[in-house]
């Protein structure tokens, strides 16, 4: 093997990104200099948050900004072929959206046999476990209200709301195919259209932001746990560029309900991923939890696969094999 494909931007949208604003590229293999490796890509997660990238980047998170003729970036789970890793072995990186990449070895983690199967690795489990369990501490009997609930995160997270003991689980999602699989499938108890929040909420996890931020805080009891995952509201959006979400919410209610608000950053993570990784196998293991995700083979339905995800045609992570 003598070359590599990847997935370029050809374009900036004007909204939202379509497959034409894409190109795959034939590069010349990559070689590693000392200090890096070169990984064969098995598997990258395609997520909303990638239009960010197009907008100019979010200082703080792990998101560049991406100009034409650039790859595009992601969660990725490749093989090591060469440099100062073991060859063979699996590790997750951040250059997605290619078929070999070029990775400082300080910028790789090796994945372990804990999760038998590699591609669990690009759920986003670890944010919803983490948004839970270390940020929310979610309480026996609480009621738990997840935004953008059939999501990769929030399909999730309803699941291991259940596991750590809420005692309701509400979601909220635009369309009704969804909405049924969310009831019969990842947990919920009740399910509402996008834009509504129920009464007495105890933990809000938001993957969305606006107008369900917006109700979230009227409808919260006393002492509420909000948790900011995700900003779909604006990415999800042709009339905004993904990279700031404005949202309107009442400040005395939050001083009056002792509402406690907090973002969730990749850091939070650092600590629980191995306790995730062990109790999320173990879920799996008894059937107490699935991980639904939808696989898309080659990389030149990427594009495609993105699409996809942004019009809402998904239910839970979204892979690419390659």
């Amino acid at each position: 093997m003598t070359t590599s494909r990847e997935v370029r931007l050809n374009a900036i949208p004007d909204g939202l990104p379509t497959p034409e604003h894409f190109t795959i590229a034939e590069t010349a293999l990559p070689a590693p200099a000392e200090g890096e490796v070169l990984v064969r890509n098995r598997f990258f997660q395609v997520f909303p948050a990638v239009r960010t990238l197009f907008g100019g980047g979010v200082k703080g998170t792990p998101f560049p900004a991406i100009g034409p003729g650039e790859p595009l970036i992601g969660m990725a789970i490749g093989e090591v072929v060469e440099g100062d890793l073991p060859t063979g072995t699996l590790v997750s990186h951040w250059q997605g959206w290619r078929e070999y990449a070029v990775v400082p070895v300080d910028q790789v983690t090796p994945i372990g046999d804990v999760l038998t199967d590699p591609v669990a690795h690009l759920s986003q489990g670890l944010s919803a476990y983490t948004a839970l369990t270390k940020c929310a501490e979610v309480r026996e009997g609480d009621t738990v209200f997840i935004s953008g609930g059939a999501g990769g995160v929030g399909s999730l997270a309803a699941q291991y709301a259940k596991q750590l003991g809420a005692g309701r689980v509400v979601g909220s999602t635009g369309s009704q195919w969804k909405a049924e699989r969310m009831r019969s499938e990842l947990g919920y108890d009740e399910v509402l259209k996008r834009g509504e929040a129920p009464e007495g909420i105890d933990v809000f996890l938001d993957n969305v932001g606006g107008e369900q931020l917006t109700r979230a805080v009227a409808n919260a009891n006393d002492g509420a746990r909000f948790v900011l995952v995700g900003a779909l509201s604006s990415q999800l959006s042709p009339d905004h560029a993904g990279t700031t979400a404005f949202t309107e919410i009442d400040l005395l209610r939050l001083i009056a309900n002792r509402i406690t608000v907090r973002g969730l950053s990749p850091r939070d993570s650092w600590a629980v991923q191995a306790e995730w990784e062990e109790r999320f196998a173990g879920w799996l293991r008894t059937g107490e939890v699935t991980f639904p995700h939808t696989k898309i083979s080659g990389i030149e339905n990427a594009p495609r696969a993105l699409q996809e995800l942004l019009a809402g045609q998904h239910v839970g992570a979204v892979v690419v094999e390659l």
